[in-house]
């Protein structure tokens, strides 16, 4: 299938024959011509800057800046003049939320959200964009939102809330197909030979203004997280998760997790989001590493609204090491229930993990691999060569699951001649999974019970991370030569 034969940039053409790590790590070529540009503060260090990633945009408004901490003060007069000097009046408005495995105070951004609203919109809907995490019960609603369980809209008089169904048919509005020559453009010749459906939640198809609230951080997919994302594939129908996510697959999390360009995973998010005719706009959130407290906050269209959180989050969620660790013991935190989500925390590590060295994730209170995607334990996990030359007998599988799989596999070699799979690291569940599904699932089992934290803290050739998955880990020399 030419969808697999024709891999540039990152990927090369190691990744149709096998060499190396997965065929290099060259630079994303977007970068080139992607740039973010130098940020730019005003006298009282606020920061600010124009638009060059979507020319002809207006600049999006913003408060705070890069290691600063907004204040509630702060925080509540810029939701209240921007949202409150915008046109709502006689509007339809869906509000789109994340779910619970983004960390960020969307309650109370939200609560000041209903007040700058007021009664101007004829009507406010907010769904959870879950893209295909399991649904959201009223407890989980309720943390989220500041309210009490089953009672949201004694918080939120005149709006109503719902899960993106995402499993039920009659949720989606299709808005076209983009042409397979399309799809070759925007991934850069990646993907060749199939069109691309693109079908979203109608809950913003349906709407004058399709406002999102959300956080940015790095993504192992797209780069940096965000902005239409929220809408691809947060409210998506599968084609455009499955083959987003398998080019961001093709370049690897490794090369793609920070980049703060638009990527051709955001190409093609972006060209799937020109076909919402809704009016689209994203208060975005920079969320300081380890606390709930905000940096930043901007406010404008997704795209360049995005592209000033984007600027930040690289500067913010980026944490770097002089060298590389023999091993990391990445600790999960509760709010990540499975593997699916929970693979965060080998994503945001990897890069700082040495050349046979081992990450470790430790996760008691993960029991399954994945709630909503059992075909995850019929493949396993496994690098992106060992798919590419097999693809004949993988290209049927949800490519979204395919890609989940080499994500938490990290970078290998495949011989299709003899059948030799190889990898950069070792992979090592120490999470309430039974050891034969690990196992069968192609990872290394160790017993959570037997880590001992305290020790591997005194190891100079350690590096633990408590609350892994949100914080980017790379090393010294990965400055400027990477996309991040």
């Amino acid at each position: 299938m030419r969808s697999v034969q024709t891999l540039k940039g990152a990927a090369g053409a190691g990744a149709a024959r096998g060499g190396g790590w997965g065929g290099g790590r060259a630079p994303l070529q977007s970068m080139a011509t992607g740039c973010i540009r130098d940020a730019q503060r005003s006298a009282e260090g606020t920061f600010i800057g124009m638009t060059t990633l979507y020319p002809g945009l207006e600049d999006a408004a913003s408060v705070g800046g890069p290691n600063q901490t907004l204040t509630e003060g702060q925080i509540r007069e810029f939701v209240l003049d921007q949202l409150g000097g915008y046109d709502f009046d006689g509007r339809r408005v869906t509000l789109v939320v994340p779910d619970g495995t983004r960390h960020a105070p969307v309650a109370q951004v939200a609560k000041l959200i209903h007040e700058a609203l007021g009664s101007r919109p004829v009507g406010v809907r907010v769904v959870i964009a879950l893209g295909t995490h399991d649904y959201m019960d009223d407890e989980a609603i309720a943390k989220l939102m500041g309210c009490q369980p089953g009672r949201f809209e004694e918080t939120y008089p005149g709006w109503t809330i719902t899960n993106h169904d995402w499993r039920n048919e009659t949720t989606f509005t299709n808005l076209g197909t983009i042409p397979a020559e399309r799809i070759a453009e925007l991934t850069e010749g990646r993907l060749t030979d199939r069109p691309m459906t693109v079908l979203v939640n109608s809950l913003v198809v349906d709407t004058d203004i399709s406002l999102v609230l959300g956080p940015v951080l790095p993504h192992e997919v797209v780069g940096i997280s965000g902005g239409n994302k929220y809408f691809f594939p947060g409210l998506s129908g599968h084609d455009v998760i499955d083959m987003s996510h398998w080019v961001g697959a093709l370049i690897t999390s490794y090369e793609m997790i920070g980049s703060v360009g638009i990527t051709p995973v955001r190409q093609m998010i972006d060209a799937a989001a020109e076909l919402i005719p809704s009016t689209k706009l994203l208060l975005g959130m920079i969320v300081k590493p380890g606390t709930n407290d905000l940096e930043f906050l901007s406010f404008g269209d997704t795209r360049s609204s995005w592209e000033a959180c984007a600027e930040v989050s690289s500067q913010v969620h980026v944490k770097y090491v002089p060298g590389p660790y023999k091993r990391v013991l990445s600790m999960i935190p509760p709010m990540y229930e499975d593997m699916w989500t929970g693979a965060k925390g080998f994503y945001k590590l990897e890069p700082v993990v040495a050349d046979g060295g081992e990450l470790i994730i430790y996760a008691p209170h993960i029991t399954q691999v994945s709630v909503m995607h059992p075909g995850i334990e019929e493949i396993g996990y496994h690098n992106r060569q060992y798919f590419v030359g097999q693809w004949d007998r993988f290209k049927d599988h949800p490519w979204g699951e395919l890609a989940h799989s080499t994500h938490l596999r990290g970078l290998g070699d495949y011989d299709p001649q003899t059948g030799e799979e190889t990898h950069r690291v070792t992979v090592t569940l120490a999470t309430g999974i039974p050891r034969e599904v690990v196992e069968k699932i192609n990872l290394r089992y160790l017993d959570p019970a037997e880590v001992d934290i305290a020790a591997l803290m005194d190891d100079p050739d350690t590096l633990v991370v408590p609350n892994a998955g949100e914080l980017l880990h790379r090393t010294d020399d990965q400055r400027g030569r990477l996309p991040a």
